[in-house]
């Protein structure tokens, strides 16, 4: 369906995409990752010309549309794009946002427009929001309707930038849902995403972009599970684990919850477990390490398994300490409370090692 053939952008000097070389098959849902500045977005401007590639080809079913004289608009009939903004407009209705560009660019007649705008609108449960206007909407269902407004021109393929960055929290899942259905559907699809758990529920494929190549492309599985390029290895490790340290006894707690939290939500984990997790950090490191230890030095590893469901806490620090030996015993029946597991060892030469297994 879609051929990248050592397409290149460059503005001015600064070379974003360097070397990209692709094919996107019918049915793909391919998930679009990594570091920020790595060119993602501008992979998906280029594919529909809304920034035009400065070098190599492009191949949308059979057709070069990077030839001289190619009718890109004709061709981007057949790409919708959602964006992080709505870009709904505003003095129009729901209804009419997602019947404009039917009537005029396809030609459909108003009745018919408005008749597959309502099925759209019940696809992404919002058949009650018809005659609103966008600013009665939260942000999660303008985004919504966006997707129903990109299906109205029925494209063959569509591009997702970074579709919930600019939700809330609470009204991430909301578009997600909508975007598993059409994962689900067989619908060809490109997505930008900083949200992990989104990649590898909704995609067949995963595009590793780094140093301005797909540095890997692999199955959803192996990118994540067994990527083969250290570049990957150490983008997917740093998505799986959170590192945290305290060196001083002011150590502040609110801002590690903070970031316990940030790592619970991106990973998809229980509220539950997230709960779990930050009180057994509070009780083993505030409450019963930082009054007893020599020197206030404390790493902090949290390992999420999503295929196990579980996760791993490991704590070290140089003193030769048990949690078990600390006087006071509530904060130790409340860190047992909280933890499946737990399990010390010291070593002269690495301190103690504290490996906690939480659900």
């Amino acid at each position: 369906m879609i051929e990248f053939r050592h397409m290149q952008k460059a503005y001015g000097p600064s070379v974003v995409l360097k070397d990209i070389n692709a094919t996107v098959n019918d049915g793909d849902s391919i998930a679009v990752i990594g570091p920020s500045g790595t060119g993602k977005s501008t992979l998906l401007r280029c594919l529909n010309f809304l920034d035009p590639p400065t070098g190599g080809q492009i191949f949308v079913n059979g057709e070069e549309i990077t030839a001289p004289g190619c009718d890109i608009n004709k061709v981007r009939q057949t790409m919708g794009m959602v964006f992080q903004s709505y870009n709904l407009f505003g003095h129009m209705t729901v209804i009419e946002n997602i019947m404009y560009a039917p009537v005029k660019l396809l030609g459909m007649s108003r009745q018919d427009a408005y008749d597959r705008g309502v099925e759209l609108l019940e696809q992404v449960g919002l058949a009650d929001r018809t005659l609103k206007y966008p600013d009665s909407l939260s942000d999660g269902k303008k985004q919504r309707v966006a997707i129903a407004r990109t299906l109205a021109m029925d494209p063959d393929i569509i591009l997702f930038d970074e579709p919930t960055s600019a939700l809330d929290p609470a009204m991430v899942g909301e578009v997600e849902a909508v975007i598993e259905d059409l994962a689900a559907s067989g619908k060809t699809m490109m997505i930008v995403t900083h949200e992990m758990s989104l990649a590898r529920r909704v995609s067949n494929r995963v595009f590793y972009m780094d140093e301005g190549l797909i540095y890997e492309d692999g199955p959803t599985d192996k990118i994540f599970d067994h990527p083969e390029k250290e570049n990957t290895r150490r983008f997917v490790r740093k998505l799986k684990v959170l590192e945290l340290s305290i060196d001083s006894r002011d150590f502040d707690f609110v801002d590690a919850s903070a970031l316990i939290d940030k790592y619970c939500f991106r990973n998809h984990i229980a509220f539950g477990t997230a709960n779990r997790i930050r009180s057994a950090i509070e009780e083993l490191c505030v409450q019963i390490l930082l009054p007893e230890l020599s020197s206030p030095k404390i790493s902090i590893c949290v390992e999420y398994s999503e295929s196990e469901e579980y996760t791993i806490v490991t704590v070290k620090f140089p003193d030769a300490f048990r949690p078990d030996d600390h006087s006071e015993k509530l904060a130790y029946r409340m860190l047992m409370a909280n933890t499946e597991s737990l399990e010390y060892s010291y070593d002269e030469s690495e301190g103690s090692t504290v490996v906690m297994r939480l659900r």
